[in-house]
């Protein structure tokens, strides 16, 4: 599929016809001028002036159009037009438009009385009498490919380091390094969480301000790290199994090949949900290790240890160490994981937000 590429002209003329369209479907709404790239009394360009009569009373509504409808943006565009709707007096009604709006944007635009407009079909216009809102679900096939890229592998291994301590600032060039990715790939990071005002910047670098809203969306969109997928019966269990484990984990080679995952992990960092089931992440080294330290055999039903393959290998460079020689997935990991395993672990994960993802909220 072509991608579609919209220019603010574009944008221009199809937001021009859903305005006018909006509003003639308001009894007592009369239409009486429109204008693209009117000006104001002190000579500001402004992209829609659109003039009206409402109740025999005259409004002017002011649209500016953006490509990029982000919540930085929102929030920039918001202080503009409320600005200049200011300076044109009563009756003037500012209204933001973007291809897209997220409902975080659109809150934004709603904290500063600001109307919004978005070619999905969102809407908010609020004067007199006359209150236009519109919701759609839907995102875009470019806001959906933008959050997989703002949580492909890569990025993820950058924003688990982030969630470590969100308070924390962070030049480019450390958080490469600690993240063992590319500059490259830190800026682009970088410039999602600005433009989602998920992070802010200070003259030490970058931070988490809302750690819990990047949280949630990356919950919401989280798939898996993807990988084979092997289950095992063993024998072993409890505190047999634990023992077992600790003792692969303690070999000198590789200890960051073989991580406890999911329910296993969250067993050591905020018990929860009993289950029967034990899960690991490992590669091709930790898998033999395991099979070896918990006599594992290949269980095509009735498995009771799950070893997963990752092809985000970044998983284990994130790795926490709970108890003394137990390797576990980090807390932030955890989550994802216990979240997307279905209503148990939903319960679990919030368990665990609850008693170490708390980040001073």
């Amino acid at each position: 599929m072509m991608k579609m590429i919209y220019t603010e002209k574009h944008l221009m003329r199809v937001a021009t016809g859903l305005l006018r369209e909006a509003l003639l479907k308001v009894p007592a709404v009369v239409i009486e001028a429109i204008e693209h790239e009117g000006r104001l009394p002190d000579r500001t360009t402004v992209d829609i002036v659109i003039r009206i009569r409402y109740a025999n009373r005259p409004y002017t509504l002011l649209g500016e159009v953006k490509t990029n409808g982000q919540p930085r943006h929102a929030r920039l565009m918001s202080l503009i037009l409320r600005e200049w709707a200011a300076r044109m007096g009563p009756g003037t009604i500012p209204v933001f438009i973007a291809p897209y709006l997220s409902p975080e944007s659109r809150a934004i635009c709603e904290e500063y009385d600001v109307g919004f407009l978005d070619l999905m079909g969102n809407m908010r216009i609020v004067f007199d009498a006359v209150f236009i809102d519109r919701t759609v679900a839907d995102k875009p096939v470019t806001e959906r490919r933008s959050l997989r890229s703002v949580f492909s592998p890569r990025a993820a291994q950058v924003l688990r380091v982030m969630l470590r301590d969100p308070s924390r600032p962070w030049r480019v060039q450390d958080l490469a390094s600690a993240a063992a990715v590319s500059i490259g790939h830190v800026s682009n990071v970088r410039k999602a969480l600005l433009d989602r005002e998920w992070a802010e910047k200070t003259p030490e670098g970058i931070f988490l301000s809302d750690p819990d809203a990047l949280l949630d969306t990356w919950r919401e969109t989280y798939s898996g790290p993807g990988g084979q997928r092997i289950g095992y019966y063993t024998l072993l269990h409890g505190k047999a199994l634990d023992d077992a484990a600790q003792s692969a984990f303690s070999l000198e080679s590789g200890q960051e090949n073989m991580l406890f995952a999911a329910f296993s992990a969250a067993r050591w960092l905020a018990p929860y949900a009993r289950i029967g089931t034990d899960y690991f992440y490992a590669d091709g080294e930790g898998l033999e290790r395991l099979r070896e330290a918990l006599n594992l055999t290949p269980a095509s039903r009735g498995e009771n240890v799950v070893v997963r393959l990752p092809k985000d290998t970044g998983i284990s460079r994130d790795r926490i160490e709970p108890a003394t020689g137990i390797l576990c997935t980090s807390d932030a990991q955890t989550y994802l994981d216990l979240y997307a395993a279905g209503e148990r672990g939903a319960e679990a994960a919030e368990h665990l937000r609850k008693e170490r993802l708390w980040w001073r909220r």
